[in-house]
């Protein structure tokens, strides 16, 4: 096709193949190879989400792919984010922007009347791009979502963007899951297909050798090689909330525990990680079914997408009761954002922005209460942490708005934030329990080094968080150069 740009769009044999690790390995390395790279996904589902820089918000996976092409995060590059609310319906954004809620059968009788904003963006995107890599949504082979599809084949055929399929080898099957893959799909979307890469292999490569013969044989697709399994990937953010219930990491020489609620609805996750790459410091992710630990040193709520069905969670749990005992013993709570407001004295959503129109007593430690009222709050911001004096950088992503329940004699913000004029108070502190509507504070290393100080003076952090993420990305560069064809990847994307 004249004048277009360069893309290829990986489709998965299934969830959680690897599409998104996949995708920002090869944003990174064809970044270091000299081109202009973007990251792509037409349509996206997660609570964990990113602030971007013309102000909305799109999946954490493609800000942090854009961050491996060294570039800022923009609505563009994830047009449709699906953020569940309940068990059966989500809040849809588009470009951005919130444009209402639906359960997942109306979602999926209106999806294809998206297609025109996903190709808006990535036409966009392309004008800026010598290079898009497109990541699909689940798995490719779930013909019952076909019709209407904006996801997958429905966008690689709208768009004309070959397709290659990530298949993974370390849950068993992955032969049987490309060649029934390629079978499946109808012949006009066949069509798009160009090749495969096996993913997560562990062991030697060489013993698989006969089985990537057997595919090629069987789909005529090419092979674009195989990708060991990459350890390090641990230390770049997760946007599945499925990373979450993996097991703790034991380490040696811990001096604080801390306790994170693992809520229903629980969002922007990866604030954590900061926390959980500090070697001594042991991250715990309280699940549904279990008591707080009684030794943890903290214990964090964190945000949420549904704060007061969260809330309501959080005392079916028990956890409210565990969370008294916590503060009696004279140990701190910190609240985020969505769990900043269940920890004040009242929560109320008169508007019904979260569902029916309700309000629920708070779980009283903090003399604050918040009205769920917009506009949504959107901006990436900076500020100070009075009580140690250190910088932060986050952003705010949030509905509603937290007022001190005694104005005469308010508590003393935890942060201060903005950097034109006066910077503006945010979140609460009193007594061992403060909270803030700031993510993404504990990636500034001298916070988070103040912040554990303080609950261990013995901590003293050296961990400088970001450049590990930019190393990381890096060697995930020179791991996929050294067992991906990158150079038949370029051709692929090229002819289209």
């Amino acid at each position: 096709m004249p004048g277009r740009t360069p893309a290829l769009m990986l489709l998965g044999t299934g969830s959680d193949v690897g599409k998104s690790l996949v995708a920002t390995g090869l944003c990174r390395a064809f970044t270091r190879r000299g081109l202009q790279v973007a990251p792509f996904k037409p349509q996206n589902m997660s609570n964990n989400a990113a602030v971007t820089g013309d102000g909305g918000e799109i999946g954490r996976a493609q800000a942090l792919q854009a961050r491996a092409c060294g570039r800022q995060p923009h609505t563009d590059m994830n047009p449709v984010l699906l953020k569940p609310q309940s068990e059966t319906g989500a809040q849809i954004v588009v470009q951005g922007r919130v444009r209402g809620s639906a359960r997942g059968a109306e979602y999926q009788a209106i999806k294809g009347s998206l297609m025109p904003d996903v190709l808006d963006s990535f036409h966009r995107l392309s004008q800026s791009a010598d290079l898009v890599i497109v990541e699909g949504a689940g798995s490719a082979s779930e013909l019952n979502l076909r019709a209407g599809d904006i996801a997958n084949w429905g966008f690689a055929r709208a768009a004309l963007v070959p397709t290659v399929l990530v298949g993974d080898i370390d849950r068993g099957g992955v032969i049987a899951n490309i060649i029934g893959t390629h079978q499946l799909v109808s012949r006009e979307d066949r069509a798009l297909l160009r090749g495969f890469m096996i993913n997560k292999f562990r062991g030697d490569t060489s013993l698989f050798v006969s089985g990537s013969a057997l595919i090629r044989r069987e789909t005529g697709l090419r092979d674009l090689g195989i990708i060991p399994f990459f350890p390090p990937a641990r230390d770049l953010p997760a946007e599945d909330v499925l990373a979450l219930d993996r097991g703790v990491i034991t380490k040696p020489g811990v001096r604080v525990k801390i306790a994170v609620l693992r809520l229903a609805r629980i969002s922007n996750f990866d604030d954590f990680d900061p926390l959980a790459a500090e070697p001594e410091v042991e991250l715990v992710f309280v699940q549904p079914g279990e008591v707080v630990p009684a030794d943890a040193d903290l214990i964090i709520l964190p945000g949420s997408k549904a704060t007061l069905s969260d809330l309501a969670f959080v005392r079916e749990q028990g956890w409210d009761v565990d969370l008294q005992a916590h503060v009696r013993h004279g140990k701190p709570v910190l609240g985020i954002c969505g769990g900043y407001q269940m920890l004040g004295l009242r929560v109320a959503d008169p508007e019904g922005i979260e569902g029916p129109p309700s309000e629920a007593l708070g779980l009283g430690l903090l003399p604050v209460e918040t009205v769920m009222k917009g506009p949504k709050t959107l901006v990436e911001t900076s500020g100070t942490h009075p009580a140690s004096g250190a910088g932060v950088v986050g952003y705010e992503m949030h509905m509603g708005v937290t007022t001190p329940t005694d104005t005469a004699r308010p508590p003393q913000p935890m942060l201060r934030l903005g950097v034109d004029g006066q910077p503006q108070p945010d979140g609460a502190v009193h007594g061992a329990v403060q909270g803030c509507y700031l993510h993404g504070l504990f990636s500034s290393d001298g916070f988070r080094a103040a912040f554990l100080a303080s609950l261990d003076p013995e901590l003293q952090s050296e961990l400088a968080f970001e450049a590990r993420v930019d190393a990381t990305l890096d060697a995930l560069a020179a791991h996929f150069e050294d067992s991906l064809d990158l150079d038949q990847v370029w051709d692929l994307a090229c002819a289209g």
